[in-house]
């Protein structure tokens, strides 16, 4: 069985039960990434952006492991995180793309 909610848990140092400010709107124009089809923040652009992000990252761990290969590495420690940073960018990739598809096979099944 849960135990109810007691009021005194949520009282404050001052004695004064703290206040919640209001959520206020955003409005969608003026977040980054959220503009129209075609806009400066359109999803194909978004995406563009990212996968070049990806390919850098890519390469520069690429780069890093050449060096450390080549014994021409300065700082291993530095190399190592670029690895680790290529990896966890391509295991995030790869999830945003399962889910995705996922979504869109789930669209596609839903019956009109």
């Amino acid at each position: 069985m849960i135990a109810p909610i007691d009021p005194s848990m949520v009282i404050g140092a001052e004695g004064v039960m703290p206040t919640v400010e209001p959520i206020t709107p955003v409005d969608p124009e003026g977040v980054a990434g959220a503009g129209g089809v075609g806009g400066d923040g359109a999803f194909g652009n978004v995406l563009t952006k990212a996968i070049e992000g990806l390919e850098a990252t890519q390469g520069a761990a690429a780069e890093g492991a050449a060096a450390l290969a080549a014994g021409t590495a300065q700082n291993v420690e530095q190399v190592v995180m670029a690895v680790e940073k290529a990896k966890l960018t391509m295991q995030m990739a790869s999830t945003l793309r399962t889910r995705g598809v996922e979504a869109l096979t789930t669209i596609m099944h839903t019956q009109i």
